[in-house]
């Protein structure tokens, strides 16, 4: 994933260091865009770590954000982190 650092139009190149994809919906400044597809129940990985799983398939190129996206933090019924 990458975070956006200002507002992404559909059809907008979203460039980083690995690769390059193609927005496919808005991505409002600070939320993050897939670079690579995540299958449902799929680790959200940001740095290296991951903030939660995938709510559905994610394409390349979609918004991640909390409409996609279940967290794990503080979830009890998931048993201790490892």
């Amino acid at each position: 994933m990458a975070t956006a650092i200002g507002d992404i139009a559909p059809g907008e190149s979203v460039e980083s260091p690995s690769r390059s994809v193609v927005a496919t919906e808005t991505i409002p400044f600070g939320h993050k865009v897939a670079l690579v597809s995540i299958a449902d129940g799929g680790d959200i990985l940001k740095y290296g770590e991951s903030i939660g799983l995938a709510r559905g398939d994610i394409a390349v190129g979609a918004c991640v954000h909390t409409h996609n996206v279940e967290s794990q933090r503080g979830r009890g019924d998931r048993g201790s982190a490892s």
